[in-house]
């Protein structure tokens, strides 16, 4: 996923929502990407630059806990994608907006992808496909 461009990431998401409204909810929803360093507080919800003490990230599954109130269509409308910012490595804030790990967007979209049901990946493979 890290080689495929952020305006592809974006209609991939929307294809995701307009499909099915429940995996849209298991995709970047989680808390499994938290970088140890964010010190935004704990973050619930998404925005292009984080900043300090507003609770947000620019990081797919980087909540403090489970938000599928924020899924994976918002992550990818909010973020910037589209505008090549925040893909394929999220940010989040320490003493100023960092960059994640190389790749730290893409990885935790696959990690999530893969936690799918058997039913759900075909859903998503066929979408994938047609992006």
């Amino acid at each position: 996923l890290a080689k495929t461009s952020g305006k592809d990431i974006v209609q991939f998401a929307n294809a995701v929502k307009i499909t099915s409204t429940e995996i849209d909810k298991k995709v970047c929803t989680g808390t499994h990407a938290k970088d140890a360093g964010d010190s935004s507080g704990s973050p619930t919800s998404y925005k292009e630059e984080p900043s300090s003490g507003n609770n947000d990230t620019a990081q797919c599954s980087g909540f403090s806990s489970k938000q599928e109130g924020h899924p994976f269509s918002e992550f990818a409308r909010v973020l910037g994608l589209r505008e090549g910012k925040n893909w394929p490595t999220g940010r989040y804030y320490e003493s100023g907006v960092k960059d994640g790990a190389p790749n730290s967007n893409a990885k935790a979209v696959a990690t999530d992808l893969t936690k799918l049901t058997p039913e759900e990946k075909t859903i998503v493979a066929g979408l994938l496909a047609k992006t």
